[in-house]
């Protein structure tokens, strides 16, 4: 990518805020996001994705945490809308979820509180299940399978 990747360099530096001050910026991103135009919407996911993986975990647990905290907090369509994105990329693009510690990104899910995680594991199953068949596939490749039972998938 010849640009920048701001929306990197941002999750990188939400990762190392503490708490008091990661969520409400994040809340003030993500409510941001929702407003965007789908080609920047994508061009964010990107960069989420490619950043992902150059933060050191500790943090990029505790920001995914905030991150999923946040999310609870929305409404269905915004979360399936967020959801849908990453979803829709990682099915395009596999290759850009296999750098991640996706045990490690479970156990944080695993953090949240029963009613958080029934949420988030809802809205990933109502998108899954409206997957073509090939997508189901390729998702189903990448998704460990401790977390395929989780969400019912």
């Amino acid at each position: 990518m010849s640009q920048p990747n701001y929306a990197g360099n941002i999750i990188v530096s939400l990762a190392n805020l503490p708490e008091f001050l990661r969520k409400p910026i994040l809340q003030k991103r993500l409510s941001e996001f929702f407003s965007m135009s789908r080609e920047d919407k994508q061009e964010i996911i990107n960069n989420a994705l490619q950043a992902g993986p150059t933060i050191q975990f500790d943090r990029f647990s505790t920001l995914f945490k905030t991150w999923l905290e946040v999310l609870c907090n929305l409404s269905e369509e915004q979360r399936r809308m967020m959801f849908d994105a990453y979803i829709t990329e990682i099915t395009n693009n596999p290759e850009k979820i296999i750098l991640f510690n996706l045990d490690g990104i479970l156990e944080v899910y695993f953090m949240l509180t029963n009613d958080q995680r029934s949420i988030i594991s809802s809205t990933i199953k109502k998108i899954t299940d409206s997957l073509d068949s090939e997508s189901k596939k390729r998702i189903s490749l990448v998704i460990p399978e401790r977390a395929k039972k989780e969400i019912g998938i």
